[in-house]
C-alpha cells in the first residue's frame, strides 16, 4: 500500500474498510499487523491475497453497501473449506471508516516509511533508473544522487538529489543505509567509493563495472593511503555473477535482489 493510494481516497472523499490481521496460528500467508485497505471499487495493500483476501475484501464490501458504522471480527481457517491448504488459522478485524481513519493510516504509512532503510543510487543512467524502478516498488527509502538535472526523466518513480558534490550523499547517508554507484564518469565514481569506504557502518557499497575497474578502482585506493580491508566491504561488479545479461533491467533486478539480502536478510547487522 502507497501514501498516494490513500491521497486519492482522501481526496475523492470515500469511506473504505481497515482489514487488520490481529491473530494468527499456525501456518498462515502474512503476520499479524498486516493490513488492507477496501473501498467501494478497489483494495490496497494485502493481508495474503487467494481465498482469505477474498472473503475479506467481500465482507469489507457488503459493510460498506450496508453502511455499517461499527468494526467486526472475521476468523477464518485456511483449510480445504474456503480452497486454501495452508492449514493455519487467521482473525481480522475490520473497521470501517472516512477521512480521519484514511488519514490516520497515512500517518501510520509515513512513520513507518521513515524507518525503512535507505538506498542512495549514484547515477541516473540506464542501469540508475532501471535499479530505481525496482526499488520503487520495494520498502525502502530510495533516491538517485545526480550531478546533471536533464538526465533523469519526468516519471522517475523515487526522489532525487541534484548536487555538484555528490560524495557529500555518501557521507551523510544513514547508517545502515546501502550505497550503489554508477555514475557516468570513472573519477567521480571513485571519489564516491572512496567516501563511502571510510565508513564501516553502510550495509552496502556497490560499484558497477568489471573485475578490472575494481582492480584499478583497489590500486587507486592504496596508492591513496586507503586501508586494504576496506576494500573487502566494495562489491564490484554488482549483481552477482549467476545471470551472464548485461541489459539494464537484468543487472536491476539482480542488483536490487543482491542489496535485498544485506538490507533485508538475517544478518543484516553485518555490515557490507
Amino acid at each position: 500500500m502507497r501514501i498516494a493510494d490513500l491521497d486519492r481516497l482522501i481526496a475523492a472523499g470515500k469511506s473504505a474498510v481497515r482489514v487488520e490481521i490481529i491473530e494468527t496460528s499456525g501456518s498462515t500467508p502474512r503476520e499479524i499487523g498486516a493490513i488492507m485497505i477496501v473501498s467501494s471499487d478497489n483494495t490496497f495493500g494485502t493481508i495474503g491475497g487467494g481465498a482469505l483476501e477474498f472473503r475479506a475484501t467481500e465482507q469489507a464490501q457488503r459493510m460498506l453497501e450496508n453502511g455499517a458504522a461499527a468494526a467486526e471480527t472475521m476468523e477464518l481457517p485456511l483449510g480445504p473449506e474456503i480452497g486454501q491448504c495452508c492449514g493455519g488459522r487467521v482473525v481480522l478485524s475490520l473497521g470501517p471508516g472516512g477521512r480521519m481513519m484514511l488519514e490516520n493510516e497515512r500517518r501510520r504509512l509515513k512513520r513507518q516509511h521513515e524507518k525503512e532503510p535507505t538506498v542512495l543510487i549514484f547515477g541516473g543512467g540506464h542501469v540508475g533508473i532501471a535499479l530505481a524502478r525496482a526499488f520503487a516498488l520495494l520498502p525502502f527509502q530510495t533516491s538517485i544522487v545526480e550531478t546533471r538535472q536533464d538526465i533523469l526523466p519526468a516519471d522517475l518513480p523515487v526522489t532525487h538529489e541534484i548536487t555538484p558534490l555528490p560524495e557529500q550523499a555518501a557521507r551523510s547517508a544513514p547508517p545502515g543505509a546501502a550505497i550503489v554507484v554508477m555514475t557516468h564518469d570513472h573519477a567521480l565514481d571513485y571519489l564516491i567509493v572512496s567516501e563511502a569506504l571510510k565508513r564501516t557502518d553502510l550495509a552496502y557499497i556497490g560499484l558497477i563495472g568489471s573485475k578490472t575497474k575494481r582492480a584499478t578502482f583497489e590500486r587507486q585506493w592504496r596508492r591513496d593511503g586507503g586501508a586494504a580491508e576496506a576494500m573487502d566491504r566494495l562489491i564490484c561488479p554488482i549483481g552477482g555473477g549467476d545471470v551472464d545479461d548485461k541489459r539494464p533491467e537484468i543487472i536491476a533486478a539482480m542488483t536490487a535482489a543482491e542489496m535485498m539480502k544485506r538490507l533485508l536478510g538475517r544478518d543484516r547487522s553485518q555490515p557490507s
